[in-house]
């Protein structure tokens, strides 16, 4: 299927970043594992997760994003993002990612061409909705408590009124969160997709609980079936279309690098 295609369409979801020692959150107790101070308080991530916070306890919403903000700055992409790059690269078609992270790993891995549907916390909005829009959060430092999980003054300002500000990621039960980048990258996706010719979808470590990445995965690939789902608890594919396999990303993805070096038609 990769050898064969003309472009690539990278499907991932908390999954991918397993290997480059992210957490994926998985349930209540592999969130706990990742952040004991809130196994402590019993809060799940639902909970911490919830846009309410940045309004009613913005050091308890900006510890924990402020401390994710700083672990996605300090991790460096495993090797499974060079393979993935440089398989697409190769392709007449080029290669798209679509992804549910907001860790912008993708990006520091030279990836061009992403849709981050559910936002990016390298970028920022206004809580009280001014008008401001969306910008980077590149000059922003958030200190954290690690005890406590909770941030410590001054936390992040809008850039225009100067009140408040929040990542630009949908959370649970967001009703006000700004969604025009995510729509522009959607918008750049499909009028590739219009044009890329016979596509090949690669889904990494997208599981059931929010299944976004599975079905954009299985949209794009109905038609030919040609979808190769990796995945180490969550591999099978509906309907047998497509090829299922219960390993981790770095793993599956080196091992069909192997198998690419002796294909005929592998580029």
């Amino acid at each position: 299927m990769i050898a064969g295609a003309d472009a690539l369409l990278v499907c991932a979801g908390a999954g991918m970043g397993v290997d480059s020692g992210l957490p994926d959150f998985r349930g209540d107790e592999g969130f706990w594992r990742a952040y004991p101070p809130y196994a402590r308080l019993g809060l799940s991530f639902v909970e911490v997760a919830d846009p309410v916070h940045f309004a009613g306890d913005p050091e308890l919403a900006w510890g924990f994003y402020g401390h994710r903000l700083e672990l996605y700055r300090r991790t460096t992409p495993h090797a499974g993002f060079a393979i993935l790059r440089d398989w697409g690269s190769a392709k007449p078609g080029g290669v798209h990612v679509f992804t549910s992270n907001v860790d912008g790993q993708f990006q520091r891995a030279g990836f061009r061409d992403v849709a981050e549907v559910h936002g990016s916390i390298h970028h920022l909005q206004c809580l009280a909705g001014c008008g401001a829009g969306i910008w980077p959060a590149d000059d922003v430092t958030v200190t954290v408590d690690e005890a406590t999980m909770r941030a410590l003054p001054p936390l992040p300002e809008c850039h225009e009124c100067g009140g408040p500000a929040r990542p630009n990621i949908l959370m649970f039960g967001d009703f006000d969160w700004l969604g025009e980048r995510t729509q522009r990258q959607l918008d750049a996706l499909k009028e590739w997709r219009r044009r890329a010719g016979n596509i090949v979808v690669v889904e990494l470590g997208a599981g059931l609980a929010v299944p976004t990445v599975r079905r954009q995965a299985e949209l794009v690939s109905a038609a030919t079936g040609a979808l190769i789902r990796i995945n180490p608890r969550e591999p099978y594919v509906r309907h047998g279309r497509g090829i299922s396999i219960a390993r981790g990303a770095l793993d599956a993805l080196t091992a069909i690098r192997a198998r690419l070096g002796s294909h005929p038609s592998a580029t």
